[in-house]
């Protein structure tokens, strides 16, 4: 996720500080990996250097200052850019998970019982974002589509994988 351009997308509604902002990606992206503060500074700075954000004022209290953040036109355009880009497939061809199966096949451990135990933590995680699905509001709901989605097509690879364990031991054994 591009946190640079989800603080100025959310920034087109009108200026805000950055604790703010904080509070906005949080509620709406944040619910497994919210972010820190210093990630937001660290990140208005580099948008304020690059000409995207500018300061619309700073508060002076008891505190130190709160800068308020508003979007430019340059920064408007670049979230039109970045929204109109597709994104990579992530073809997951160096999938540590199939590392871990050729290492065990190689060091003559127990491909099987990783296969096994890989299998039973995908499910616990399917079942914990099912509830997670149900229990949540729309947004939840799709996040944890996609998630369990792809968890799927990884318990497909699991089974396809264990199906083949011989085969690929032949290959891969010197």
């Amino acid at each position: 996720m591009s946190i640079g351009h989800t603080l100025l997308a959310l920034l087109e509604s009108g200026p805000r500080h950055g604790y703010d902002l904080k509070r906005a990606f949080d509620a709406r992206f944040g619910h497994d990996r919210p972010l820190h503060y210093g990630q937001v500074y660290a990140t208005m700075s580099r948008l304020l250097k690059n000409g995207l954000v500018e300061v619309d004022g700073i508060e002076h209290g008891d505190g130190p200052e709160r800068k308020r953040y508003a979007i430019t036109d340059a920064g408007i355009t670049d979230v039109g850019r970045w929204l109109a880009e597709p994104e990579k497939p992530e073809p997951y061809l160096q999938s540590v998970l199939y590392t871990k199966v050729v290492v065990a096949l190689l060091t003559g451990r127990d491909a099987d019982s990783l296969l096994d135990a890989q299998r039973t933590e995908h499910l616990r995680l399917m079942r914990e974002l099912t509830r997670r699905k149900v229990s949540g509001d729309l947004a939840d709901q799709l996040i944890c589509d996609h998630a369990l989605f792809h968890l799927e097509a990884d318990l497909r690879w699991l089974e396809i994988t264990a199906a083949r364990l011989d085969q690929l031991a032949g290959t891969v054994r010197p």
